[in-house]
């Protein structure tokens, strides 16, 4: 069959067109070392997918941390906050912190 043989075949000649030789070539080109290639947009879609995600789980707590304020605008929310979580206390009041047995055997451990 020979290299004469090969020329004949029909899929030869149209796979040594000059044209889709090019059009090869510049398909490869695109998809593999191009700056903006096929691999840099299918990581960068990735990229975006993930940051969406974090921008949900951000507004959410953005959500979160709004209605806390609405709650500490009232003057009474604010002193029960106050009281709560950093122990304040009112001019002539003591405070007791009471913790209870599982609490110590959990800090033991």
């Amino acid at each position: 069959m020979g290299l004469k043989g090969l020329r004949n075949k029909r899929w030869f000649k149209v796979m040594t067109n000059m044209y889709v030789l090019v059009l090869t070539i510049f398909v490869i080109w695109m998809a593999f070392f191009d700056t903006n290639s096929l691999l840099i947009h299918l990581e960068l879609r990735k990229e975006i997918k993930k940051l969406e995600k974090q921008k949900e789980f951000l507004q959410g707590e953005i959500d979160k941390d709004k209605e806390v304020l609405e709650k500490l605008s009232d003057k009474g929310e604010l002193e029960k906050f106050a009281r709560e979580k950093y122990y304040m206390k009112k001019e002539n009041e003591e405070i007791f912190l009471i913790e209870y047995e599982d609490s110590l055997k959990t800090k033991r451990e």
